[in-house]
Parts: structure tokens; C-alpha cells; sequence
């Protein structure tokens, strides 16, 4: 079954509520964001969050000293890459996602050199303010069958532009280890757990 991760988090009662949903990942934005947490806050507002649901940091083109630092003090139980990482990747103390942008015409070869644990799909980066967020899709149809199946051999997420109403078209589509949505299960720039929960549940039906 596919999985579910929510994405920028920023307070307990949603992160509690969240779990109890049944989401199976919580994503925490340790990059600049308005939805941008401290570590500190982290392993506070995720002091009920069980064993099964994995904190995920995610960070924009971070340093290698940067990401043990707040992994360690959020207690994070993976890493989450958008931008530069390279060689550093070796030593990372987590697994990793590693982002790419979906339409890349690229991002067959991109995928091929990349030995992380996980890869993620998302839309490309603009001229907006922040990586990733942003509640645009990327073009489906640019990834193409070969390279489907390519990504079906890989925990792949898929992200950008999802909410309650598309998700089960991306499934269809990409037959993905993991969903991951932030701005689509929100309200006025706030998260919403009935948002949230439909989404859920229509990854779950």
C-alpha cells in the first residue's frame, strides 16, 4: 500500500492529530519556509509520535555538519535533500530522499547515479521565494514508461501539487512507495486535518 508523508509541520496538536490519521511519515522544514522549524521544537511537538511513523528533516542544499547537528537534536529518523549534496551523501548519519525535479530531461540519468535509500519526485524550482511548497504539479507525462519503471525498482515519493481530489490519479500513474503533500491539505496557509484525513484516506482506499 501506498504510503502517506505530511509535510511542514510546525505544532503538537497537528502532529498528534496527524498521526492518529494514519499518516506513515511527518516532514519537518529545517530549510527557510514559512513553514520552518528549530530542532528544539521538533523533538518537542513530536514527543507522541510512535516508533512506526518516521520524522523526516528536510533541508535545502545543507552541510554535512549542519544535518547531523539537527538530526540529532530533533531525533530524526531520515533526511530529506533538496539542491547540493554530492559526495557528502557517503557519510550522512540517515538515509535519504533525495529530491529531483520531475520534469528534468535529465532525470533518468540523475536517477541511475543516485544510491540513496529513497528518491522523490517534486516540481521544479521557480523564481518563488522557497524550494518545494509551492502546490504546483509537475508534468506527469514527462516521465516517461522506461523511466517508470525505473522509478517502480526505487522507493520513489511523489510530490508537487498534490491534494485529496488528484492523489489517486498520481498512484494510478507512478505507483509510488509514498505520496508527500504539504500545501495541498491546508487552509489560508495553515495546515487542515480534514484536509489531511481525506487525503489519507483516499491514499488508503
Amino acid at each position: 500500500m501506498t504510503k502517506v508523508k505530511i509535510c511542514g509541520l510546525t505544532d503538537q496538536a497537528m502532529v498528534d492529530a496527524t498521526v492518529l490519521a494514519g499518516a506513515d511519515y511527518l516532514g519537518f522544514v529545517f530549510a527557510k519556509s514559512k513553514r520552518q522549524v528549530t530542532p528544539e521544537q521538533v523533538l518537542a511537538i513530536t514527543k507522541n509520535v510512535p516508533k512506526r511513523v518516521k520524522k523526516v528533516g528536510v533541508f535545502v542544499s545543507p552541510s554535512l555538519t549542519e544535518v547531523i547537528h539537527i538530526a540529532k537534536t530533533a531525533q530524526l529518523d531520515l533526511l530529506q535533500i533538496h539542491g547540493e549534496w554530492k559526495e557528502e551523501q557517503q557519510a550522512s548519519p540517515l538515509p535519504i530522499i533525495q529530491s529531483f525535479n520531475g520534469q528534468s530531461p535529465s532525470l533518468k540519468k540523475q536517477i541511475e547515479t543516485s544510491d540513496t535509500a529513497f528518491i522523490l519526485l517534486d516540481a521544479p524550482i521557480t523564481n518563488e521565494k522557497y524550494a518545494g511548497g509551492n502546490g504546483k504539479t509537475f508534468h506527469w507525462q514527462s516521465v516517461t514508461p522506461a523511466l517508470q519503471n525505473i522509478l517502480k525498482t526505487r522507493r520513489t515519493f511523489i510530490a508537487g501539487g498534490l491534494n485529496p481530489q488528484n492523489v489517486k490519479e498520481a498512484i494510478t500513474f507512478f505507483t509510488p512507495f509514498a505520496v508527500d503533500v504539504s500545501s495541498g491539505v491546508e487552509t489560508n496557509g495553515q495546515k487542515d486535518i480534514q484536509k489531511i484525513r481525506a487525503f489519507i484516506q483516499a491514499v488508503k482506499e
